[in-house]
């Protein structure tokens, strides 16, 4: 979906949730399987920062996952996010709960997703909010969003996601304070 760059910043000012999917945007969707069953994921360490950085500024992030484990909750905890839903698998039919929950209407939202089963919810929040995918999200969900980033999941998207809302937000302040001088 494309926008112009006015509409872009417009919409960043008002950005106070990114929700994030895990598997594929916040992981590179790999599961490790031990002999004895226990699960591992690895999580960039430069997208905790990214966290951070949308935190100072006062954006917040929250997790929606299809899959329910305690390793996306100690994640979630580790980034002290103040929403994750887990096992939802209808992501658009719970943009209501997410509404809900967080206080905020679909245009103070940035969703960022990788597979077909964000697209629904990509539709939704993109009518008004920001949507994004990783560089190897499914092609029908780039084609959907907002802003495709150069990094793959769970290498660093989150970050560009991250990275691109506060320029975003920058050249909003710079462009409202060179228009009043």
């Amino acid at each position: 979906m494309t926008l112009d760059d006015a509409e872009l910043r417009a919409r960043a000012r008002r950005i106070a949730l990114v929700v994030s999917d895990n598997d594929g945007v916040l992981t590179d969707g790999t599961v490790l399987v031990s002999d004895v069953g226990e699960e591992l994921k690895a999580y960039s360490l430069r997208d905790g920062m990214g966290v951070e950085r949308l935190r100072r500024v006062g954006i917040q992030t929250a997790i929606c996952t299809r899959e329910t484990t305690p390793i996306v909750r100690r994640r979630a905890e580790k980034l002290e996010l103040p929403h994750v839903w887990q096992g939802v698998r209808d992501k658009r039919a719970h943009l209501p709960r997410i509404l809900a929950d967080s206080r905020l209407e679909p245009n103070q939202l940035v969703y960022i997703g990788d597979d077909v089963n964000d697209l629904e919810i990509i539709l939704a929040i993109g009518a008004t909010g920001l949507t994004a995918a990783p560089a190897d999200a499914m092609p029908d969900v780039r084609r959907a969003v907002h802003f495709v980033t150069t990094a793959p999941g769970g290498r660093g998207a989150f970050r560009d996601v991250a990275e691109w809302l506060l320029r975003l937000r920058a050249d909003a302040t710079h462009t409202k304070e060179t228009a009043h001088d």
